[in-house]
């Protein structure tokens, strides 16, 4: 078999994080570049030396003249569903921005449509591809702090967005807490039943709506999860794989998302405040060429070769979707949703 052949549509900042590593993979090739405005197609291929790709802004016409394998979506949310719709009619298999889509019915029928062309449909979840993750995600597993009860995050960065984020609205949980909440789900291996949540404009702040959030989920497996976030926070940031509170039945987990990781467990059984004793984790060895924006492509191209299951597949990432859409929802009806999936 040949290479697989690719067109990117959305040529933004953000095209070059999947452009860049996507260069180093051996099984693929760029054939076109797609922009509602050619020049940010033009200026990404002379960026990346992309001297043999068709330039166009008509997804269709595109598609038509490069008869591509693959399409890389990198458009702004509104556009997802009709983009990767268009690109899977069209007999491509899809790796799309997070979210998946703006609301849940789009989801389902993106969904329909892979299961209908046999097309492979896979969401940008860049942060499950980690080592760090994963190392906090097998110690869980091992049951070292028994079973777990609650999970808490934090996600605190003064982040001065120009462009269609400081005017996107419920900016922090559509675009950034999907990050956080596919971690949460991800790590516990829990889905989402229930959400309240709270949104807003703190005073002083430099966005246009909403970019401060609280919630609270509860979870299946008995897990209650908890979120607090803003983008409009300065000082003290945490990473922006936030801070967690990790608590199992038999011990506690203090995480930064990356490498600071702290754990204990109770030592001795009586008294009214237990004591306890220190645990330790070994990570996984790190691997550029397999983390982050590049894991995720490396893992898609993999499982179309192989006819495997993506692990961001759209069956499943529809769960932390559906997390944000109910987290919203909470927030305009001010009211606990249940979550339907």
């Amino acid at each position: 078999m040949g290479k697989l052949k690719v067109v990117l549509i959305g040529c933004g900042s953000i095209s070059g994080a999947w452009i860049s590593p996507s260069l180093k993979e051996p099984d693929i090739k760029f054939v076109g570049l797609v922009d509602i405005k050619k020049e940010n197609a033009i200026n990404k291929a002379e960026e990346f030396n992309l001297t043999d790709v068709v330039i166009g802004t008509d997804l269709k016409e595109v598609l038509k003249e490069t008869k591509p394998d693959i399409v890389f979506n990198c458009t702004i949310p509104a556009s997802h569903y009709e983009t990767t719709i268009t690109a899977m009619e069209s007999g491509c298999h899809v790796l799309v921005e997070k979210p998946m889509a703006d609301n849940m019915d789009d989801a389902k029928r993106m969904i329909d449509v892979s299961l209908k062309t046999g097309k492979t449909l896979a969401v940008l979840q860049n942060y499950r591809f980690k080592n760090y993750i994963e190392g906090v995600r097998e110690f869980i597993f091992s049951k070292k702090i028994g079973d777990l009860t609650t999970i808490n995050s934090d996600f605190y960065i003064g982040a001065h967005f120009e462009g269609f984020r400081k005017y996107m609205p419920h900016v922090l949980i559509a675009d950034m807490a999907i990050h956080t909440f596919d971690m949460a789900r991800y790590i516990s291996d829990a889905d989402p039943i229930s959400v309240y949540c709270k949104e807003w404009n703190p005073e002083g702040s430099w966005a246009e709506r909403d970019i401060s959030a609280a919630a609270v989920f509860e979870m299946t497996k008995g897990i209650v999860y908890s979120y607090r976030g803003s983008w409009c926070s300065e000082g003290f940031h945490t990473t922006w794989d936030a801070d967690w509170r990790i608590i199992g039945d038999e011990g506690t987990i203090l995480w930064n998302g990356n490498e600071k990781f702290l754990s204990e467990k109770v030592a001795e059984e009586t008294g009214f405040v237990r004591k306890t004793e220190p645990l330790k984790i070994e990570f996984p060895s790190k691997h550029p060429e397999a983390e982050g924006h590049a894991g995720v492509i490396k893992n898609f191209i993999h499982s179309i070769i192989t006819d495997e299951k993506p692990l961001t597949t759209c069956q499943d990432n529809i769960k932390s979707l559906a997390m944000v859409l109910s987290a919203i929802e909470s927030s305009k009806k001010k009211k606990e949703i249940k979550i339907n999936i």
